[in-house]
């Protein structure tokens, strides 16, 4: 596809925009990370497809912060997480978080990789919004979407999750649960790029980046 030099101007001044200080370049969304088995469940999921705001899709921006590259930064505020590159570059993604009495905050590791995981619903779960089968087979269907990335504390499970979601309507806000929630195509992505063991920090209401 031809873009014009106005056109490209345009779409470069926007990305700039979005990221404030800090200079944003639009990633293309492509499902090179997707497995055969990605595609079959996804071409026809069971929710209706949205459109994710811009500010809100997959960018590569500038970061400045003192994370390493490999790991993975949650502004929890500003709904964006960010998996850290080498060279002052990180990939900037678009994210549902819990409500502020629920969601996850401070540093964790990634202590478990999962494709199309089962969802086990908690006690707490159940008791507010269930009643649901004790455990959920994984698939499109399910909350917990395309790939889980479990943050564990020590060898200990936070219960905390990154995961894909059935809801993409949700990206940008902050809902009840408290996990962090991700666009199927973008946790497919950046599952690619994690490793176990890597540090994920999830900044407190108040302390955006």
């Amino acid at each position: 596809m031809i873009v014009s030099k106005l056109g490209l101007a345009a779409v470069l001044v926007g990305s700039l925009a979005l990221g404030g200080c800090m200079q944003a370049t639009l990633s293309p969304v492509t499902d090179a990370a997707m497995t055969p088995r990605d595609r079959q469940l996804l071409a026809h999921p069971p929710y209706a497809d949205a459109k994710i705001p811009d500010q809100f899709q997959r960018h590569i921006v500038t970061y400045t912060r003192k994370e390493q590259p490999g790991s993975i930064l949650v502004d929890t505020d500003a709904r964006y997480l960010y998996y850290v590159l080498p060279g002052g570059k990180a990939i900037r993604y678009g994210v549902a978080v819990g409500e502020e009495a629920m969601a996850f905050s401070g540093v964790a590791t990634v202590g478990r990789l999962a494709e199309w995981p089962d969802w086990v619903p908690t006690q707490d779960i159940q008791e507010r919004l269930g009643p649901y089968p004790k455990r959920v087979a994984g698939g499109p269907a399910n909350p917990l979407g395309a790939r889980g990335i479990y943050l564990y504390q020590g060898n200990k499970d936070t219960l905390y999750r990154i995961h894909g979601t059935n809801q993409p309507e949700y990206i940008g806000q902050a809902i009840s649960s408290g996990c962090i929630r991700m666009n199927n195509a973008d946790v497919i992505d950046l599952y690619q790029h994690v490793k176990p063991g890597a540090t994920v920090v999830v900044l407190p209401p108040g302390q955006s980046a």
